[in-house]
Order: C-alpha cells, then structure tokens, then sequence
C-alpha cells in the first residue's frame, strides 16, 4: 500500500461487531435475495435508464437505491432539502459500501469510486452502467486527471459524489477531508453540496453494523448488515456553499467539513436557525489555479493497517 493513502484506525473487531438484536438468519437470507435481485434488475436497467430524461431518470435511481437500502433492512430518514437541480458538488463523509445508494437514495448522481470497484462480482458492472468515474488512488500522478474529468462531469451539468476522507471510517471517528477534488467544483463554478450519513440505533448512538471498515471482507459485511434490527440510515443536506464564496480549495474542504462535523449537525441536537443558504444563485468569483499544477497529500501513519476503500 502506498504511504500517500489516506487511513483510518478503525477495525471491524472494534467498530463493526454487533451491538443490539439481530435479525433471524431466514430474515437475513432474505434480505440478501432482495438485494442480489435488485441489483440484477439495475445491471439490466441501467442502459435504457440512462436514456430517460433527467427528470424520470432520477426517479427510478432514487426509487431502486431506496429499495436497496430498505431490503437489507434499514430505513432510511432525511433533514434538509435538495434544492434546485445543476451541476454540483456532493461531499459526504465516509462508513460504507451503503453510502454510495444512500446518497443516490435522495440525490442521484455520479459516484467517485476507486477503481478496484471494476473488478467486484456484479457490483463492480453495475457500478460501471451507472456512470461512476474511477479513480487509480495508488496513483497520485493520475489525480490531476481525475480531478478534470470531475470538473467536465460537473460543467456538463452532473452531480458527483466524493468521500474526501479518502477512506471509511466507523461513523463514531472520522478523518481529515482531502482537498484536490474540491479543486474540481473551483474549477467549474459549481456549489459544493455537504451531506452527512449516519447509521444509528433506535437510541440515537452510531450503529456499527454497517461500518465498512479495516481488511472486512464485503461477504461478511453483507451478512452484518442483513442481520441488523432496528438500525436506521439518516441523511442530512446541509446548507450548500456556493461558486466564489472560497478561492481556495483548502478553504473549501475546511469549510465542507466543518459543516458536516458541526454539532448542530449532529443527531439528537435541537434544531437551531440555520445560517444563511447557498444556492444556486450566488455569483460566482474567478476560480482558484487548477490542481494541474499543484496537488495535496500527505503521507498515512506508517502504522495503519486500514485497506484502500
């Protein structure tokens, strides 16, 4: 693994057990049929989806990613409102695999995905249908490249999702928001849109169940999650920050995290007036130099064991 990945201390022995009841095996079976048949539907799907207008199309994508969600059980909760449509950027704090139809269960969009993705068993092809844009993380002299077919995907009016921590982490820590991706959004004078997930109990604590985290195998994550009760998926659209409003990327990623990592933000705090909204009609400013010629990384703790996600 490189020493320029981004990890995260969080283990499936210490973050991912079991921690309330659990669903019967037959229950689970089933869960994972639904599952494994929604996702046959979606591979056959996807191509004469794609061809839909924008308005349908996003209907079916969140209706199928909402579906998937729910057939592993867990239900899904939404604060804030999407706004209008537009290209835009999408950040969101990173657990797991499940984030990715989650986000799309709300706000339908093109995924950032590493590109080891390609290669899982029917996931990886579906994944692919769906329009993602992959990302050689091993590479760090591919990131300028990445961060421009970001920013076309965004000038041509697309949502993209990133997880700028680079790497799950088990929803009770997290990690530090990468920068260059945000460069994309300066670059294409797009909002970028916050999101934070979570997975939590019926009493309001982080469930780690869903927590993708460590060398976890993804069988054994799929059978975690279909054995989980009473753990719900909750999605929180913060306000957006508009085109112009940082000139700089590191400003922008410290801006989007902060956001998300607020404690008003957080589940179970009172609601509070929000601060003024980012929309999509704030005049955007002179976009900061390209990551084409400056990127950011900093090297992993040599000590980390947490497996490229």
């Amino acid at each position: 693994m490189s020493v320029w990945l981004p990890t995260s201390p969080c283990t499936p022995e210490a973050c991912a057990g079991p921690e309330g009841r659990t669903a019967s095996v037959p229950l689970a079976v089933l869960r994972l049929g639904a599952a494994v048949l929604l996702v046959l539907a979606g591979i056959l799907g996807a191509p004469p989806v794609r061809l839909l207008p924008t308005r349908p199309r996003h209907a079916v994508v969140r209706a199928w990613s909402a579906g998937l969600v729910r057939a592993f059980g867990l239900r899904i909760t939404v604060q804030g409102n999407p706004g209008r449509g537009g290209g835009r950027l999408i950040v969101a704090n990173h657990i797991s695999w499940m984030d990715i139809p989650l986000v799309a269960a709300v706000l339908p969009c093109r995924m950032l995905a590493k590109s080891d993705i390609r290669s899982w068993p029917v996931l990886g092809r579906l994944a692919g249908r769906a329009g993602t844009l992959f990302i050689e993380r091993e590479r760090i002299r591919a990131l300028p490249a990445t961060v421009g077919t970001i920013t076309r995907a965004l000038l041509a009016g697309d949502r993209v999702t990133v997880f700028p921590e680079g790497s799950t982490w088990c929803g009770r820590a997290r990690g530090a928001f990468r920068r260059a991706a945000f460069q994309s959004a300066l670059d294409a004078r797009v909002p970028v849109q916050p999101v934070r997930l979570a997975y939590l109990r019926a009493d309001g604590e982080p469930a780690g169940e869903p927590a993708f985290v460590g060398d976890d195998p993804l069988t054994a994550s799929l059978w975690r999650i279909a054995r989980t009760r009473g753990v719900r998926a909750e999605v929180t659209l913060l306000p957006r920050i508009p085109p112009g409003r940082y000139a700089d990327r590191r400003d922008l990623a410290a801006a989007a995290q902060a956001a998300i990592t607020s404690p008003s933000s957080l589940p179970g705090t009172p609601t509070q007036r929000p601060a003024p909204s980012a929309t999509d009609r704030d005049r955007a400013k002179r976009p900061a130099a390209s990551v084409h010629h400056c990127t950011n990384s900093s090297p992993a703790a040599a000590s980390s064991l947490r497996k490229p996600s």
